[in-house]
């Protein structure tokens, strides 16, 4: 399956659906570490976030811990999928999700966000969203710009309504059960996956009519699981895929399926660049 022209050059701010419309891109310091599980610094991220100041921090609020170590998250089904150290913007003016921003913004300012499709129910495994930036309008909505944090799954829904609230457990990366095969480590796989990277964005722009020019450092030092979320980011075209993606708990075979899209990805862009200097377009007859 080729996926361009969806995959880059702009895999930070997905495009939202025809119920969010986007929000000016903001670029933001303030945004905590991905991984991070506590609630530790969120009365600091929600002043610098735009919530008003605060005379004195109160202590870090913890989200509602069951007796199994489960967290209760209040969910947000959108049909995007959202990666670790991503950034969306969302326009949030459904009731109940307003309702749920009101006491996201009043509590550790996160909610999950999870796949939903057209053909209706939710994915099980999603990300934590954090607001880092937001504006209350006049009647009620929202403006915010959320970053991805950790994923989760789900494993119980505590309730439904006024907005569907879930017991999670965190979901973490495992490694490897056997050593890898040469060539087949997280490392070299993440090297392989840039360099297909570039190759499919030089070809998309000849294809574009764009000037070819250096692509730069696409990794950006990186570690191999970080990356594969990047990667995974940028196939926003696909939002199936990335919920695939997302599911997987293996660093390495995650960059494997991001290699084999990207290699079908390129296969795909050298046969129409091949037709397309093949059969160049006649200047019109006027």
């Amino acid at each position: 399956m080729a996926l361009l022209p969806q995959i880059l050059p702009s895999p930070r701010l997905a495009s939202p659906s025809d119920a969010f419309r986007r929000a000016p891109r903001v670029h933001s310091a303030v945004a905590s570490s991905p991984g991070r599980r506590g609630g530790r610094g969120r009365g600091r991220l929600a002043t610098a976030a735009g919530s008003g100041p605060s005379a004195s921090e109160p202590e870090p609020y913890q989200p509602p811990e069951s007796d199994d170590g489960l967290v209760e998250l209040p969910l947000f089904p959108l049909p995007l999928v959202l990666f670790p150290d991503a950034t969306h913007a969302l326009h949030i003016f459904e009731f109940r999700y307003r309702v749920m921003m009101h006491t996201v913004l009043q509590t550790d300012l996160r909610f999950g966000v999870v796949f939903s499709g057209s053909g209706g129910g939710a994915a099980d495994v999603g990300c934590v969203g954090e607001v880092v930036k937001h504006e209350r309008l006049a009647d009620d909505r929202f403006f915010l710009i959320c970053k991805g944090q950790e994923r989760f799954r789900v494993a119980r829904v505590v309730r439904t309504k006024p907005y569907l609230v879930a017991a999670v457990q965190w979901l973490e990366d495992r490694p490897p059960a056997e050593t890898p095969a040469p060539g087949e480590d997280a490392e070299a796989l993440a090297s392989d996956v840039e360099a297909l990277m570039r190759d499919v964005i030089r070809i998309a722009n000849r294809l574009n009519g764009k000037p070819e020019k250096d692509v730069g450092d696409l990794r950006r030092g990186l570690f191999p699981t970080p990356f594969s979320f990047y990667v995974g980011n940028t196939f926003e075209g696909a939002p199936r895929e990335q919920q695939a993606l997302l599911e997987l708990e293996d660093t390495a075979a995650r960059l494997r399926r991001e290699r084999d899209t990207l290699r079908n990805t390129l296969n795909y862009l050298t046969a129409a660049s091949a037709v397309k200097d093949a059969f160049p377009s006649s200047p019109s007859s006027g």
